[in-house]
């Protein structure tokens, strides 16, 4: 099975979920034996090529086809294969040959024209792909136009919606533009995956796609960067953002508003009525963020908010350590990566009941669920999390072993090989070649 994947975020380039879906999902699609060549802006440097992923069976002939190699002005090459790789995942990051844009959907278009060149070159040296996967409207317009040049089934992930992020309405033309967008990428693909049961009502309902047509393949989150904290002594590292008997109330994401920090502030001075021990680390950067920091000030919090901005993985993952809960109290959510993420660490999480975090988290089961847009409901999902502790690590602890067994790569690279392999089949059984 040979998948052009084309997605506007990889590292060193990632943003949100969508970057962090793709990093996780291109190497367990490896291991399950799918070749990928991965298709992506180079925002933010890199290789121009790179090998991130293979699957090697010594002794064995591989006959997967030609691969992809360098030559030494960096442009592609096909290569004959290794007699000891039996799946490759390679990236290839589109250099622009320019990035000046009136504006974000204008350069997301532009962008796709110089991706839909470099695809086209790939695959006039390469051969046919057996599928084409996009991830999201940022690279339909190249999907689109290499899946009707060259006739390659398109799969379409639709990781959110515009709709959705602007609470079922759309303020501006810009809006409305990607909003189009993601009703023609659901169209045009032979398949659409989206990541929640809750996504799938919202891509069925807004774009009147047939649910036939949907497949439900959640997120995931390997468990293995948290598990090598367990043991390891961080309170070197807590002393940075808390004193010794403070308890660290959790935040991380992008600070726009659909991810509820401003909740979070507003909700800070009636948990600290209750539990003044709470110190509040929000971090993330974002458009609200001198705002965010602005009202904590007027509320007197400066001694009891942190907001350290970007944070690296790795402090990312000590710190959910080192919490005493994790907050996501979401306008919008599509999924909620970032709460598999905290039950991965065993810290305890309190998320709004919206979207995909409904699926994800269960209420006294895995954490603690409160409503939407509620600073009381909110204050009181904390402190019912600080103040039972004993209750908050049993739900923990239970929530770790959910994220273990059901929201692994594993299984999820498993599931999106078996659409490829259903879309191939129909394909290959059809009239359209």
């Amino acid at each position: 099975m040979r998948v052009l994947m084309l997605s506007w975020e990889y590292p060193p380039h990632s943003v949100g979920g969508l970057g962090k879906h793709v990093t996780e999902l291109v190497p367990a699609l490896t291991e399950q034996g799918v070749d990928i060549c991965l298709l992506t802006p180079r925002w933010a440097g890199g290789p121009v090529n790179e090998v991130v992923a293979q699957l090697l069976f010594p002794d064995e002939r591989n006959s997967h086809g030609s691969r992809l190699t360098s030559s030494q002005d960096g442009s592609l090459l096909p290569n004959a294969p290794a007699g000891d790789v039996e799946a490759e995942a390679t990236v290839i990051r589109v250099d622009l040959p320019y990035t000046d844009f009136p504006d974000f959907f204008a350069g997301a278009w532009r962008t796709n024209l110089t991706m839909e060149q470099k695809g086209r070159a790939m695959i006039d040296q390469l051969g046919r792909f057996d599928v084409i996967h996009a991830h999201d409207w940022l690279v339909a317009f190249a999907g689109v136009a290499l899946k009707n040049a060259y006739k390659i089934p398109l799969i379409g992930t639709i990781h959110a919606t515009e709709y959705g992020r602007g609470q079922g309405h759309l303020a501006s033309e810009m809006s409305k533009a990607i909003h189009n967008v993601e009703w023609w990428l659901s169209f045009e693909a032979w398949r659409v995956v989206v990541c929640s049961p809750y996504m799938v009502d919202q891509v069925a309902d807004i774009f009147e796609a047939p649910r036939d047509k949907l497949d439900m393949i959640p997120n995931g989150v390997d468990t293995r960067p948290f598990d090598a904290l367990d043991g390891m002594d961080l309170t070197e590292f807590r002393a940075r953002y808390a004193w010794p008997d403070e308890h660290i109330v959790f935040m991380v994401g992008r600070m726009v508003l659909e991810k509820g920090q401003h909740l979070l502030i507003e909700a800070a001075p009636r948990i600290l009525a209750a539990h003044p021990a709470a110190k509040f680390v929000v971090a993330g950067t974002g458009p609200m963020r001198e705002a965010l920091i602005a009202r904590a000030h007027e509320l007197g919090l400066d001694d009891k908010v942190s907001f350290p901005g970007f944070i690296s993985d790795d402090d990312r993952n000590k710190l959910y350590k080192v919490a005493s809960v994790a907050v996501f109290p979401s306008l919008y959510e599509p999924f909620g990566i970032v709460a598999l993420e905290a039950m991965a660490a065993r810290c305890p999480v309190v998320v709004s009941s919206v979207g995909g975090l409904t699926g994800v988290v269960t209420h006294h089961e895995t954490g603690i669920t409160v409503y939407p847009d509620s600073i009381d409901s909110l204050a009181w999902g904390v402190l019912n999390t600080l103040q039972h502790p004993d209750w908050s690590r049993a739900r923990a602890e239970h929530a770790y072993h959910v994220v273990r067994d059901v929201f692994n790569w594993h299984a999820i690279a498993a599931s999106t090989t078996a659409v490829y392999e259903q879309v191939k089949r129909e394909h290959d059984a059809s009239n359209w070649h």
